[in-house]
């Protein structure tokens, strides 16, 4: 099955374990660049570190987290080529694929969520891009890259 890029600081050491454990039960391959404990590091430098990893090429897609998945998923944004959500819930993270054609998702370790975040991951992996009309607009969206 596909290869997938997995980073966390922090804040999400739990969650991001439990994402690679079912990511790895449904047949990925997961390459978790850390962390593994809770000394302090930067959401910017791991969210950096993935997106590098993933721009190499053979990742299907990439997770992110920290403690809200605010910063990481933001500082994942500012880097070129990278379209990264912050689901809220299963619907939105399917549609994150279908329409936007994300290639990064983020969590936050410290959120309650609503549904489990495996069923919301689940939604990500199991949806995919639905091109035509959405395609103009993923343009338009990384046409910003250059504009600013």
């Amino acid at each position: 099955m596909a290869n997938v890029v997995l980073a966390n600081d922090h804040g999400a050491v739990e969650l991001a374990l439990t994402l690679v454990k079912h990511l790895t039960q449904k047949g990925y391959t997961v390459n978790h660049l850390g962390v593994s404990s809770n000394d302090s590091v930067d959401y910017p430098d791991m969210a950096e570190l993935a997106c590098n990893e993933f721009k190499k090429g053979s990742y299907e897609f990439g997770v992110l987290l920290c403690g809200t998945g605010i910063g990481i998923s933001i500082s994942a944004n500012k880097i070129e080529g990278i379209r990264c959500a912050l689901p809220q819930n299963s619907y939105a993270s399917g549609m994150a694929r279908k329409h936007n054609d994300v290639n990064f998702i983020a969590f936050g370790g410290r959120i309650e969520y609503s549904e489990d975040p495996c069923t919301i991951l689940d939604a990500f992996t199991d949806a995919s891009f639905e091109g035509d009309r959405h395609q103009r607009r993923v343009d338009k969206i990384m046409a910003l890259e250059n504009r600013c």
